[in-house]
């Protein structure tokens, strides 16, 4: 595993140099945090998601699902394995209605401290209680019948931290889910108040120290929770309300994700052909510190009859079919469309809210903290191509509308190389 391929910015600390733990939690915070005293308003910069470019307004509506049939995986005691989910949806008539906070209320102090801490940003500067999104709570649903899309973020972040493609997804005519994978987010507030935060995770890649052995088996259980996760996530969403079901076509199913969230859509199509396409944001297709080729994923070894998309960055860790070995493999097997698409002069995170939001800091923050995190390529270039790609290929692939930018046509607008 290399780490910023599999690991998001928020626990990015923790695993790199032998995955020592280097970043703490608050004092305050613990496995099942009460909201019940919220904390007193922050003060900071207020940073601005992009407004979304489709014809839809959107709406957001969360839930909370219960899979009876496991215990929860980082807290065994627990009997259940509870998640929780945002739908982002085409909506009608929002005008002048409030938009939904990016992060929940009481969940936004942990988060915040994990996403200071990851990009290395001053304590404080960022107000991350006060980013809206542009959608507005259980707006009703525009009338239609959408694709459904399912999101996963990095290995450490929760499941808002890619409002910038979401929101847009869902703008051009998409449901789009977003999974928090409890116990690996910062933090997971519930409708109930309680917050549950990452710590039993933090504890276990302390636990591995140096041991790559121990890492490999760590990192294939983080995945093995996020495919049963998903899995659940599929099985549940015709049990959704029916002012959205009535809305979804749940027989055109696609899924993307970022870092550890691009090799889980991946494994889920491998494993459940109800997911019929789906995007890699950057993610290694293996488990192991260094991707040498010897701890390949199922969907490596084997490739998939699927189409899936590869983005890949330049940065510290550049991914593409020549440089990541899992990568390589994935494309001498599979049987399925495929691509591999690099955005120039980028990092890990320039295929999340970070490359749009944290260059609104510039002047407040030495540069180098924002290349560090986010490259040198324009933000709203960045942002730019990160949408059209991923819009121009669920848009091919579940309602066969082909714009043919995946074949080059006008791509010379975006600052992206076609790897081949």
């Amino acid at each position: 595993m290399r780490t910023s391929r599999l690991v998001a910015a928020s626990l990015a600390g923790v695993v790199a140099c032998g995955l020592a733990a280097s970043v703490t939690l608050p004092a305050s915070a613990s496995s099942a945090v009460s909201a019940s005293k919220p904390a007193k308003p922050a003060k900071g910069e207020t940073l601005k998601l992009p407004a979304p470019t489709g014809r839809y307004a959107t709406g957001e509506s969360t839930f909370r699902l219960v899979d009876d049939s496991r215990s929860d995986p980082w807290t065994p005691k627990q009997p259940y394995r509870e998640l929780m989910i945002s739908v982002f949806y085409p909506a009608v008539h929002t005008g002048g209605k409030p938009f939904t906070n990016q992060y929940p209320a009481a969940a936004s102090a942990l988060i915040g401290a994990s996403l200071d801490s990851g990009n290395n940003l001053p304590a404080g500067l960022v107000n991350w209680a006060a980013t809206k999104t542009h959608s507005v709570q259980d707006a009703a649903m525009a009338p239609g019948h959408f694709p459904v899309v399912l999101y996963s973020p990095g290995a450490g972040d929760p499941r808002d931290s890619n409002v910038t493609l979401v929101e847009n997804l869902a703008s051009q005519g998409y449901v789009v889910v977003t999974i928090d994978h409890t116990g690996e987010a910062p933090a997971t507030e519930f409708p109930d108040g309680h917050v549950v935060d990452n710590a039993p995770l933090l504890a276990a890649f302390a636990q591995v120290g140096d041991d790559q052995a121990a890492a490999t088996v760590l990192l294939t259980k983080v995945m093995d929770i996020r495919l049963a996760d998903t899995q659940f996530v599929l099985n549940r969403l015709s049990s959704l309300p029916h002012r959205l079901t009535a809305g979804m076509d749940l027989n055109d199913i696609g899924m993307f994700g970022h870092s550890a969230g691009g090799f889980e859509a991946a494994e889920t199509m491998y494993n459940d052909p109800r997911v019929k396409a789906g995007v890699n944001l950057d993610g290694t297709l293996e488990f192991t510190e260094n991707p040498d080729g010897t701890h390949l994923s199922d969907v490596a070894l084997h490739g998939l009859k699927q189409p899936l998309l590869l983005m890949g960055s330049t940065g510290r860790y550049p991914s593409s079919i020549h440089v990541e070995p899992s990568w390589a493999s994935f494309w001498q097997h599979q049987q399925g469309w495929k691509a591999d698409i690099t955005l120039n002069d980028s990092q890990h995170q320039s295929f999340t809210d970070a490359e749009p939001l944290l260059a609104q800091l510039a002047g407040k923050v030495p540069a180098s903290t924002l290349t560090d995190d986010n490259g040198t390529v324009d933000a709203k270039r960045a942002v730019a191509a990160d949408r059209a790609l991923v819009d121009s290929f669920f848009d091919r692939f579940l309602k066969g509308h082909d714009n043919h930018l995946l074949d080059g046509r006008g791509a010379s607008q975006y600052p992206i190389t076609f790897v081949k």
